[in-house]
């Protein structure tokens, strides 16, 4: 592995990016993007652009610049990415969650699968570009948001909001969670995002009567939430297939031999990636996180659950009473945020370029479209029509569980990846 100073650009600036602490802790707690923001911002003046800082929130930092095309009759293209990270107990990793530790042939750290890598990969793909004296096809506008990682309450939704003229002429946008490869049955393939499901975060709400903690108390706050909390979360939810997972599921019977009819059977052939795959053909409902009480020997009056739902794109009424049903009438629900899910074809002009600069530099290997079970800022945009892609392209080796990383530990990411991914993007921009 090569020294620190002789590492790729696109890995010495995602090892940058990570070393900023941008923890998102949620609902309005976060250590902010400012500095990240900064760095980004700096690097694109070293270009020669003149990026603008829109901060609607203290420390939360959105920066966005727009490269004029070659042919500006073209809709333009909008490349973006976020800047905050997710949590990290560092007592729980091999490495300092932070300290952008490159360690056998890999670059570890909080952000570096989500998504600091992509960050890096844009930013030195607009480099290699405008470094060669060349300009983007048709213009692009590159842009970094905050608290994605809280749905973008205080970053993408306030932007769109805002400075909605940052988006002026663009039809399209690319951002993370696709275009990676995975193992189906020892063959490589890749993932193309053309959706997501709906967001819905909830917090449940059980009352009872306070008390002294050694009283026979049937009314027990605790006890009656703990209750829907298990019957929710062992809730087995049903398969129904959009037409993008139709898809996904046919290609991968076929590249396996599989049937098609099993589609948890057929996405048992991508090992590691099979869980991230089967939670795009169902509801998924997943508490996170329980508060209650102050004291030992005290019975509360009041417990509440955090749950995380994740719906196919426009059932989440038709989910919010299904979960009410399964909780029961005494269970409070709370609607924390909402979000839209998206799906769009798998097809058109940017499909077929995505798919054919993956061909340049990786042939013959099969791309395939899925429908994302998490969500990115793609949905914010969707707002202005935009339609949203996941395109984050990395080549990657078959035994690194790459999908089971995102929020995880010792997340981490193959150097050479960058800079096939940076490689791939330069690629795209130039040519699409």
């Amino acid at each position: 592995m090569p020294e620190l100073d002789e590492l790729p650009e696109v890995a010495r600036v995602a090892r940058d990016l990570i070393r900023f602490d941008t923890t998102n802790f949620g609902e309005g707690r976060s250590r902010g993007e400012r500095e990240a923001a900064e760095y980004v911002g700096s690097y694109l003046e070293s270009l020669g652009l003149r990026p603008e800082y829109y901060e609607p929130v203290e420390r939360r930092t959105n920066v966005s610049v727009r490269i004029p095309g070659a042919n500006r009759d073209k809709p333009a293209l909008v490349l973006h990415g976020h800047l905050d990270v997710v949590p990290a107990v560092a007592e729980d990793w091999s490495v300092d969650p932070f300290g952008g530790v490159v360690r056998d042939g890999m670059l570890w750290g909080r952000g570096a699968v989500d998504m600091k890598n992509m960050d890096a990969m844009i930013l030195t793909s607009v480099a290699d570009l405008l470094r060669a004296g060349q300009q983007p096809e048709r213009d692009l506008i590159v842009t970094f948001f905050a608290d994605e990682e809280n749905g973008g309450v205080e970053g993408s939704q306030l932007v769109v909001r805002d400075r909605p003229e940052w988006f002026s002429g663009a039809t399209e946008a690319i951002s993370e969670v696709g275009g990676y490869s995975i193992g189906v049955d020892g063959r490589r393939a890749y993932l193309l995002q053309v959706g997501e499901k709906a967001l819905v975060w909830l917090r449940l709400h059980a009352t009872g009567r306070a008390g002294h903690g050694s009283r026979l108390h049937p009314d027990n706050a605790i006890t009656r939430l703990s209750e829907a909390v298990a019957r929710l979360g062992r809730a087995q939810w049903p398969i129904e297939l959009t037409s993008t997972t139709r898809r996904l599921v046919d290609d991968l019977a076929a590249l396996s031999g599989r049937d098609a009819a099993d589609p948890d059977g057929v996405v048992a052939a991508t090992g590691a990636t099979s869980p991230f795959l089967a939670s795009t053909f169902r509801t998924t409902a997943n508490p996170t996180g329980l508060a209650a009480g102050y004291k030992h020997n005290v019975i509360p009056d009041a417990a509440s659950a955090a749950i995380d739902v994740r719906t196919l794109p426009g059932q989440e009424d038709a989910v919010l009473a299904e979960i009410q049903r399964i909780v029961g009438d005494d269970i409070r629900i709370e609607i924390v945020h909402r979000d839209i899910g998206l799906e769009v074809p798998f097809e058109g002009s940017l499909v077929d370029a995505m798919v054919g600069a993956l061909g340049r530099h990786d042939p013959g290997v099969p791309v395939l479209p899925y429908l994302m079970g998490g969500g990115t800022d793609n949905k914010a945009l969707a707002e202005l029509g935009i339609a949203g892609f996941g395109f984050a392209p990395l080549r990657l080796p078959p035994e690194l569980d790459f999908t089971g990383m995102f929020h995880g530990v010792d997340e981490r990411v193959p150097i050479d990846a960058l800079v096939f991914g940076q490689r791939v993007l330069a690629d795209l921009i130039r040519t699409y």
